[in-house]
């Protein structure tokens, strides 16, 4: 099935996280790809010591999108594809059972990833295969296709409050 988690609030990637910790304590293996993010965070680095999980992630940190030069963009559009493309691959194998695209909405939104690849691995996937997105504004078609859509929305979050992320909490 396909699962997006949503939204503007915090907690994203840690449901994603979560469902991923689950489905290899079950004996099956993940394919985790994170896009845009490209600094080390304590979440991803527990993960390398969870047999059953593989973690691609960015080789470089562009920033946020919107701060990116077109050269940063296209840089980034490359690694980002490349990327899904090794993970598709591996995942035709058969020896993944999940596949997560942490972030894969904003690099959609952003132009830093192809749709067109996107949606034809989404539609041709095995049918007991496990796809999770994370991002803001997944567009409608998307959440056509999707089977679980949960948003994260924000109430109430201490960055407003001028406090950066704190090790182990938010990063």
């Amino acid at each position: 099935m396909i699962h997006i988690y949503c939204g503007d609030g915090k907690g994203k990637t840690t449901a994603a996280l979560g469902l991923a910790v689950r489905f290899a304590g079950s004996g099956r293996r993940v394919y985790f790809l994170q896009f845009l993010k490209g600094t080390p965070s304590c979440e991803l680095s527990i993960l390398a010591h969870i047999p059953h999980i593989t973690v691609q992630r960015n080789d470089k940190d562009f920033g946020f999108s919107f701060g990116m030069t077109p050269g940063q963009k296209q840089e980034a559009a490359a690694m980002h594809n490349h990327h899904f493309q090794e993970a598709v691959r591996a995942c035709q194998t058969g020896d993944y059972g999940m596949l997560v695209l942490d972030e894969c909405l904003g690099a959609l939104s952003s132009g830093l990833l192809d749709g067109r690849a996107l949606r034809d691995f989404l539609q041709n996937r095995p049918s007991d295969f496990e796809v999770v997105m994370t991002g803001r504004n997944p567009p409608d078609d998307l959440l056509e296709l999707a089977d679980y859509v949960s948003e994260i929305r924000k109430i109430k979050h201490p960055f407003d409050r001028g406090i950066q992320a704190r090790m182990g909490v938010e990063k």
